[in-house]
């Protein structure tokens, strides 16, 4: 059997006539920089996130590459992130000239870890940027905790987590003072391309967004800043605005694709591991945890990637690969090991993420994914285990 990791295929068939209809009205209008469809795109993600404002741009990366630049965070500063997440988070801080500054990050939801956080912190630390890896919120109560006792701005890195809430129901992106998120296709929201968005409830904030997303320019040809070209197109907000209302849908079906992994591998006798605590990899998976579920609302963890940990993640790769189940290691090197941050010279004191990246692998997980496919996949897992 052949299992993908991701068929953007079903999902296109499935929302063809209406997405279609969007990208011929665009082109149509032959308006395809902001305007109108960019606008309805922006009021309909705010109301879907909780915030007052919200811009579309470029990509994820722009996103956060904006937000860094409306908090004036340049040379001489430092800001710090997660180790463990996508080149971006950190590439960002650099392009600016700051200093990215890396942390390790919890075993479980492999986000930032506050308490690592908060020892990191320095007279020039002027940001923090938790990640909400996977689709499952950062701990940011412990982030908002220590960003407001030393006087930090806290951008949020909801890439892969659009739609997700913290564990008092607030959505992320609502709750630091900016939110990036990503609509490159193969997230939860994806489009035809690459975009992206940015959040806040901050007016002051939002305004200065809004200008450096053209080149800082207000009124045309004026100035008054250096900003970029972070605008996103009006056709990628036309397919946004279609599959916008379908995105809870899509994620309560990834959680289902969870939920049922997690009840085969246990009919297959698969340990879970234990928990935080260190844990026997060799026999056993470690399987992701919705660490805010308990609380009752539903999308805590929306699965933009369905990770699984064992101390043989290598051979189980080669195993599912030759069985046709497509894959992925999110992420194989932490920052502090890319040969570009070298020089920072920020060592290799980081044992949660130097094992993530060892032992992390991505399996299928996307909505339209069949029963047969996942049990397919859990066996084939459950073979490995019991091969070894």
């Amino acid at each position: 059997m052949n299992v993908p990791l991701l068929d953007l295929k079903l999902q296109y068939r499935a929302l063809k006539s209406e997405l279609d209809a969007a990208v011929h009205g665009v082109v149509e209008s032959q308006y395809f920089i902001l305007g109108p469809e960019v606008e309805r795109m922006e009021k309909l993600m705010s109301a879907y996130i909780g915030c007052t404002h919200s811009y579309g741009v470029s990509s994820g990366t722009d996103a956060l590459l904006l937000a860094l630049m409306a908090l004036d965070i340049g040379p001489g500063d430092e800001v710090i992130v997660p180790t463990y997440s996508f080149f971006a988070t950190a590439g960002v801080v650099s392009r600016l000239q700051a200093t990215p500054v890396f942390v390790d990050v919890d075993p479980v939801t492999f986000n930032i870890d506050p308490k690592a956080l908060d020892v990191k912190v320095t007279s020039r630390t002027k940001a923090v940027v938790p990640v909400h890896l996977y689709g499952q919120s950062a701990d940011m109560d412990g982030v908002m905790e220590v960003a407001q006792r030393h006087g930090l701005r806290v951008i949020e890195d909801g890439a892969q987590a659009i739609g997700v809430h913290y564990k008092d129901g607030r959505k992320v992106g609502t709750i630091g003072d900016i939110g990036c998120f990503s609509f490159f296709p193969s997230k939860n929201l994806g489009c035809f391309g690459d975009g992206g968005l940015v959040t806040t409830n901050d007016p002051a904030l939002a305004e200065r967004m809004r200008v450096l997303r053209v080149h800082g320019m207000d009124p045309k040809y004026y100035h008054k800043f250096i900003g970029g070209n972070f605008r996103i197109d009006a056709l990628q907000a036309a397919v946004l605005s279609v599959k916008l209302p379908h995105l809870d849908a899509w994620s309560a079906r990834r959680r289902e694709n969870a939920a049922l992994y997690t009840e085969l591998f246990r009919s297959h006798g698969v340990s879970e591991g234990a928990g935080r605590t260190a844990y026997d990899a060799k026999n056993r998976v470690l399987l992701p945890a919705s660490v805010y579920a308990s609380s009752g609302v539903l999308n805590h963890h929306i699965y933009n990637q369905y990770v699984i940990r064992t101390e043989r993640r290598d051979a189980l790769r080669a195993h599912v690969t030759a069985k046709g189940i497509g894959n992925d290691i999110y992420y194989p090197v932490p920052f502090h090991a890319q040969e570009c941050f070298r020089p920072l010279g920020q060592g290799n004191d980081f044992p949660v993420s130097n094992r993530a990246a060892a032992e992390s692998l991505a399996l299928p997980i996307f909505p339209e994914l069949t029963r047969e496919q996942i049990e397919y996949v859990a066996a084939s897992v459950a073979e490995f285990l019991k091969l070894g």
